[in-house]
């Protein structure tokens, strides 16, 4: 029964990997993509608006 111990953590701890990397895969693109987008043009215009031109 050791080895039963042995393998449940590594075993749980997969489990919970592979579920974190499926709900990062499917919440790529889609209806969400174009928010994410809107959310990222955002910020980085209102740091270069913050910033002076450095030519």
């Amino acid at each position: 029964m050791d080895y039963v111990s042995a393998l449940v953590p590594p075993v749980v701890m997969a489990a919970f990997f592979i579920a974190l990397v499926v709900t990062i895969v499917k919440s790529q693109g889609g209806s969400n993509k174009a928010k994410e987008d809107a959310a990222v043009d955002a910020v980085i215009a209102r740091a270069e608006a913050g910033q002076p031109n450095q030519k």
